[in-house]
């Protein structure tokens, strides 16, 4: 059975699936994808993207793979927080990827991350080749988030890690108020006029509502034969991260 956050495709009445959508989605949206992050988390995105790289950096991974890795915001962080690790990142959108290539260049990191275009749940990568596996604002977006969790647990080491941090809706009653407003009036309106694609920036905010959160997604975790599955939520619970461990 499809999950909720599954059924929803960033474009309605599109008989595609939803890998080949969500492609076509971030193609589009690449040139907008650094502003429009900033823009719809107020800039606090930086802070919760520090807090995952300091939880995958409690292991000391020496290979890590980002998965959804878009423009690298994520993979460039983590390499300049561990610099004797070796990044692998992989997305689906070939736009995106060029854009994250080009941010690695001029952050002079090219030695230290290596990017390819992959699909999250067909990944070209050996069993147990990472120590650790993060994935930003990613997994909702995947056709089936327990085969990506499996895919992501089959390359993990035994002992290895996967770190996710995934929007979510806030748990306090006044935040809650003010991030239905914002995610479904100003946030479709601004992308709409900074990406050019009409459907984009309506599909991400129903995908984050949609999407199992808190023990919902440990549970998914588990259920994919992760061991400790834990969440943390941050800034009222916009967002959260989500940790498990692959058995030793």
């Amino acid at each position: 059975m499809k999950l909720q956050a599954e059924q929803i495709n960033p474009y309605e009445g599109d008989t595609r699936g939803k890998t080949s959508q969500v492609r076509e989605m971030f193609d589009s949206i690449a040139p907008a994808y650094d502003f429009m992050n900033r823009a719809m988390t107020l800039g606090v995105d930086r802070s919760w993207r520090r807090k995952a790289v300091e939880t995958a950096a409690q292991d000391s991974p020496v290979r890590i793979l980002d998965l959804a890795t878009g423009t690298a915001d994520l993979a460039i962080a983590l390499a300049r927080r561990l610099p004797m690790a070796k990044v692998d990142g992989a997305d689906l959108s070939e736009r995106m990827i060029e854009a994250g290539q080009a941010k690695i260049e001029k952050a002079g990191l090219e030695r230290q991350i290596t990017l390819q275009v992959a699909d999250g749940l067909h990944l070209p990568m050996a069993d147990n080749t990472f120590d650790c596996v993060t994935i930003a604002y990613g997994i909702r977006n995947f056709a089936s988030m327990l085969d990506g969790y499996r895919e992501i647990r089959r390359v993990l080491r035994p002992g290895g890690r996967v770190v996710v941090l995934e929007l979510s809706t806030p748990v306090n009653p006044v935040a809650l108020g003010l991030y239905h407003i914002y995610t479904r009036t100003l946030i479709p309106l601004v992308g709409r006029m900074l990406s050019h694609d009409r459907r984009a920036y309506s599909y991400l905010p129903e995908s984050v509502r949609a999407v199992a959160q808190g023990s919902e997604m440990t549970s998914l975790m588990n259920e994919a034969g992760f061991h400790d599955a834990t969440f943390n939520r941050l800034t009222f619970g916009a967002c959260t991260i989500y940790t498990a461990t692959k058995p030793a």
